[in-house]
């Protein structure tokens, strides 16, 4: 049996998007043990890939908030620079062109926030707990929770 910490580094390296071919030659480990693995530590590999991916979204700006955040300051420069125009000159056509394309941009980004009690928050806990369990236990149902 490999070490735990064998394991955690084969989480990590598939989570990376790495092919088994690779892992194997790194860890130096057969593929079907690879294999074995990735089934049996499924969840905390996707949980490591959604932390890998969430991390790029982050250093892209591609998160919502960071989104939200961009288009509103360039909006704002633009709106300020808009208010200094008297509007007899053709860029401020251009201008107001960016406006309308950084506000629609903008105005794609708005998520209305939905705010549940504790005990909706409770039921859909106990809901996803409990079919959580009837798929693990039915091995010929397969459903993505999520």
């Amino acid at each position: 049996m490999k070490p735990q910490t064998t394991k955690e580094k084969f989480i990590d390296l598939r989570a990376q998007g790495l092919s088994f071919d690779k892992i194997a030659k790194e860890l130096k480990t057969s593929k079907q043990t690879l294999i074995d693995w990735s089934k049996e530590l499924q969840n905390e590999i996707a949980n490591r890939k959604a932390l890998e991916l969430e991390t790029l979204y982050e250093k892209y700006y591609l998160l919502k908030e960071a989104k939200i955040k961009k288009y509103g300051a360039i909006l704002s420069k633009i709106t300020s620079e808009l208010e200094e125009r008297d509007f007899s000159n053709v860029p401020t056509g251009r201008l107001l062109e960016l406006y309308l394309l950084y506000f629609e941009r903008l105005s794609q980004e708005i998520v209305e926030p939905t705010f549940k009690s504790s005990q909706e928050i409770a039921e859909e806990l106990q809901d996803r707990e409990l079919l959580e369990r009837l798929v693990s236990t039915s091995p010929s149902v397969k459903l993505k929770v999520g």
